[in-house]
């Protein structure tokens, strides 16, 4: 991995004893089915939290409705302090400043370069001239380690170099909250072990808060055993002492209900049939 090189997060990011997102009985329907029903949950300052679930069982929705992209039909929702449910769209542009989101499968628009890819959101949604969004470009492709694609397109990348350019839209904002939406879906496990190491990256050097929806067990697992060591510059695992220490915690969806929330160690002694089976 490439030396630490991010800007000083500018959103200011909740402190460990408050919530950056908190769903309450938050219950969302889709053609009479319920997606999300009576879902309650708080990511913490500082947190990540990772989501799982079988297809169907709404893991996606919920990113949605953290971003104000969906509205529930009872419940409430909560980022960074703000009640979300029933705002205005123009308050909401304000709160998803704050925000970064890594969507499945990239999201890159094949037409722009790698550089205008990551400064889209510099241009639509902040006022700064064209050499600091220049500089905040390259800063954050210099995280993710790929400063030389700057003039490229996606089409000329590989699979993880695109999943690593859009880590780096998401953060060049600098956030106080990321959104990982199945980030390492589609990628051998190589791959996704780098992008896991630039997740857990992002965390442990900036204290960013995070929801992460993930089809891959093996990946959450990393994400609660491993830190980043800016010293050797790369992700070691973590003694099982230390792992208490790590700020990951575990939601469970089935059937759009919560059926487990919780730390990694309590998620592995669970007793629930339905959750051993999960993670057998």
């Amino acid at each position: 991995m490439a030396s630490l090189s991010h800007p000083a997060v500018t959103a200011e990011p909740p402190g460990h004893g408050e919530s950056a997102i908190r769903f309450e009985d938050v219950t969302i329907t889709f053609e009479d089915r319920p997606v999300l029903d009576g879902v309650s949950f708080n990511l913490a300052g500082g947190e990540t939290k990772i989501i799982l679930g079988v297809a169907g069982a709404g893991k996606t929705t919920a990113l949605k409705l953290a971003l104000g992209l969906l509205k529930p039909d009872s419940g409430r929702i909560y980022v960074l302090g703000q009640e979300i449910t029933g705002i205005p769209e123009e308050q909401l542009f304000s709160l998803r400043r704050k925000m970064g989101m890594v969507f499945q499968e990239s999201a890159l628009f094949d037409s722009l370069t790698v550089r205008e890819n990551v400064a889209y959101r510099l241009h639509e949604d902040h006022d700064l001239d064209e050499d600091a969004i220049e500089q905040r470009v390259r800063e954050a492709l210099r995280f993710v380690e790929l400063e030389h694609t700057l003039d490229m397109f996606p089409d000329e990348l590989s699979g993880g170099m695109r999943r690593r350019v859009a880590i780096a839209r998401a953060i060049v904002t600098q956030p106080a909250i990321v959104l990982y939406d199945s980030p390492t879906a589609g990628l051998d496990p190589v791959t996704s072990t780098t992008i896991i190491e630039l997740l857990v990256k992002e965390r442990d050097a900036f204290h960013t808060s995070s929801l992460m929806v993930t089809h891959r067990l093996q990946d959450a697992w990393v994400m609660a055993t491993h830190v980043f060591d800016a010293s050797q510059n790369r992700m070691l695992e973590a003694p099982p002492e230390a792992r208490g220490s790590i700020r990951v915690s575990f939601l469970v969806l089935r059937e759009g209900s919560v059926i487990f929330d919780g730390s990694a160690l309590e998620l592995a002694e669970s007793a629930d049939p339905y959750i051993r089976e999960f993670i057998a």
